[in-house]
């Protein structure tokens, strides 16, 4: 079966929590510092986890989320902030005209953490980042890249078998089809693995997407044991060694999680 945080939204969201406090804010703080007076944006906030140890500093936190379930969800556990004044959590298109009307070049920083593996048009979204950030701004990425053991993302899957076999997602599109549908996945689940088929990013295009949007590089860091493993596997984080993360195209089967910080 998928594992247990795919069904719980509590444990969900403390794994965000922690995963941020101990992985994302010390590489994001290690490119610019976090002051109480920036302003930062999530994209693909879902329940807004990863945003706890930003908000906790007082900086004025916006989430935004397609899904109104997760906003809803985020507007519970983060009440205190709402409350406060400091988090608006919204259930919105960033490409709407009047979201750009709102926030254009209001954020010092945004954050895409597992999401940008998930949105259609890549470069697009990377390019009209550039409308929202202030100057000076950065945006971090955090995403698994499509070719490592399980950036299919099958470890949604029900059966036991598929959502620990690795590299099943680089199979062509009908075997892949045919295998979940052998295994009896949902097929709510199968048209969502096939729609992350076509959206999975490798390292090597996100930097070439980077690059030709305009963007430089501020800071990256691959994993070997991608750190929210630590929470869904026990496993303990590793650093991607060097060398490896230095050969074209073939780190990106070994690699199962890697952190930019672009400007």
């Amino acid at each position: 079966m998928s594992l247990v945080q795919h069904g719980n939204a509590n444990i969900r969201y403390q794994q965000q929590v922690d995963n941020s406090i101990n992985y994302v804010m010390p590489f994001i703080e290690a490119a610019m510092p976090i002051t109480p007076d920036i302003r930062i944006m999530e994209i693909g906030c879902g329940e807004g986890g990863v945003l706890i140890p930003f908000l906790e500093k007082g900086c004025h936190c916006v989430g935004v989320d397609l899904s109104d379930d997760k906003i809803a969800l985020g507007h519970e556990f983060l009440k205190q902030y709402v409350d406060a004044g400091i988090m608006q959590l919204i259930n919105k298109n960033i490409y709407d005209v009047d979201f750009l009307g709102e926030f254009k070049h209001s954020f010092d920083l945004i954050i895409l953490k597992d999401a940008i593996e998930h949105i259609p048009d890549q470069a697009k979204i990377i390019g009209y980042l550039k409308n929202l950030l202030t100057p000076g701004g950065q945006v971090y990425f955090g995403f698994p890249p499509w070719y490592m053991p399980h950036g299919g993302h099958q470890q949604t899957c029900r059966s036991k078998v598929l959502n620990m076999m690795p590299y099943i997602h680089l199979l062509p599109n009908p075997l892949y089809k045919g295998l979940l549908r052998a295994f009896k996945e949902d097929e709510s689940v199968i048209t969502e693995l096939m729609e992350i088929k076509d959206t999975g990013i490798s390292i090597e295009r996100f930097e070439r997407i980077v690059k030709e949007q305009g963007y430089g590089i501020t800071k990256k860091q691959f994993y070997l044991i991608n750190p929210i493993y630590k929470y869904k596997f026990g496993l303990k984080p590793r650093l991607q060694w060097g060398p490896v993360a230095k050969l074209p195209f073939l780190r990106n089967f070994v690699t199962t999680c890697v952190y930019y910080m672009i400007h």
